[in-house]
């Protein structure tokens, strides 16, 4: 009985030792962390919106979840919402980032700036964990096809795109090509139903 008692006692020093540890380590890290993520955040909203002198946080709007589905986004989601305006003040469009959950080794997360005549300036990959050699080449092949473009809707194709709604597939990656597509469109969906966006409005 005394044995067990001891090394219950040893046991608990090491937890609150441990955790004391940890929590004198959150307090020295938190704040680096913070200035990091911001500053991502920062580069990926100038690198969609490069005109555009400041971003501004705005609350997202999410109401009618069923509508949401029901478009085929069930498993996207908006995370941040931020206009983006020039020096003057003047509004240029939106800032929305997107997590989809559709994606062969997890979520991926981007950032796409929308102007307000619906154009896709482009998009920023903020967190993608697809298979090396062909997922991974989003960056390099799913990336430079959005941009600039003015559509309703994006559609993949294996056959070659032969019109500005359609993104040529990653070979051997269909599905992080499906997950990063339908990313933009949820994005695009948002846009044009939740902050009025879309043809004229520019």
């Amino acid at each position: 009985m005394k044995e067990m008692m001891k090394n219950t006692g040893i046991m608990l020093a090491i937890t609150i030792v441990a955790g004391l540890v940890l929590g004198f380590v959150y307090q020295i890290t938190k704040d680096p962390i913070a200035q990091q993520e911001a500053k991502a955040k920062q580069e990926a909203c100038q690198e969609v919106f490069q005109d555009a002198a400041a971003f501004e946080t705005m609350e997202v709007e999410m109401a009618d979840d069923a509508g949401w589905t029901e478009a085929g986004y069930a498993q996207e989601s908006i995370d941040e919402v931020m206009s983006a305006a020039d020096a003057s003040g003047n509004l240029l469009g939106y800032v929305i980032t997107v997590t989809t959950k559709e994606g062969y080794g997890g979520d991926i997360q981007f950032s796409i700036g929308i102007r307000m005549d619906g154009t896709v300036n482009g998009i920023s990959i903020l967190s993608i964990s697809e298979t090396a050699g062909l997922g991974m080449r989003a960056e390099e092949v799913l990336k430079p096809q959005f941009a600039d473009k003015q559509v309703e809707k994006f559609e993949y194709t294996k056959s070659g795109a032969t019109s500005e709604s359609q993104i040529d597939a990653i070979s051997g990656a269909t599905i992080t090509t499906n997950a990063v597509t339908n990313g933009v469109n949820a994005g695009l969906y948002y846009f044009q139903t939740k902050l009025g966006g879309g043809s004229g409005n520019e």
